[in-house]
């Protein structure tokens, strides 16, 4: 990377907003699912106590995954939601299944809800080299410690590490990468109060952070 696109990705960086724009008018379908029990669908709505915030889904998430979860729904959060009282300790609840028609709706919905952040150039990317996929590995698992939380891949393909934090075996298939180089390098753009660390990553690190992460899909398990 050259210090020109560093400096130019810093900058955007620095620039973004964290205030979320006007909640989308609700969807009946999300009112009869009652979504909002559980779910924040826009900032000014109380702290969510048992499921992630939404209001920023379509920053975060890819559309083909949330209307595949929302067909068949898996574990993400193995220990539940950090943000809940029982969090560690709740049996975890399924979520509701929708229809194929009522999931492509509300994939759609879902992925309006933004805030307005500056776009960032991260994801024109060359393919990892084998050195560049173990070295950010080890970034990854030893150096930030990153799977005493979360999920990630072992050697031989399986799932290896916390279940505190979500799964990231499936980072590839599920979020943006702009949002998770968001993400790693100041959480409180989206989430003001949580329990993911902010460790202040310059832009190199970040960036081959998330560039590890995206190579993570479900359909390379084993």
């Amino acid at each position: 990377m050259t210090m020109n696109r560093v400096a130019l990705i810093a900058g955007l960086f620095f620039m973004s907003v964290s205030l979320p724009i006007e909640a989308a008018e609700i969807p009946a379908l999300f009112k009869e699912k009652n979504c909002a029990h559980c779910h924040r669908l826009s900032a000014d709505d109380a702290p969510a106590q048992s499921a992630p915030d939404l209001f920023y889904a379509g920053d975060k998430f890819q559309k083909k995954w949330i209307r595949s979860f929302l067909i068949q729904p898996e574990t993400i959060r193995k220990a539940g939601y950090s943000g809940a009282d029982d969090f560690m300790r709740a049996e975890i609840q399924p979520h509701p299944t929708l229809t194929e028609t009522e999931a492509t709706s509300a994939a759609e919905f879902l992925m309006s809800l933004k805030i307005p952040l500056d776009p960032i150039p991260v994801t024109e990317w060359e393919p990892l080299s084998r050195v560049q996929m173990v070295r950010f590995k080890i970034l990854f698992e030893r150096d930030y410690g990153c799977i005493s939380c979360h999920e990630g891949v072992n050697l031989a393909g399986k799932p290896r590490g916390g279940i505190s934090g979500p799964t990231m075996v499936d980072t590839g298939n599920r979020l943006q990468a702009d949002w998770v180089f968001r993400w790693l390098q100041n959480p409180e753009t989206f989430r003001a109060k949580g329990r993911m660390p902010k460790f202040d990553l310059d832009v190199e690190t970040a960036e081959a952070l998330t560039r590890y992460l995206m190579t993570l899909k479900k359909e390379n398990l084993k």
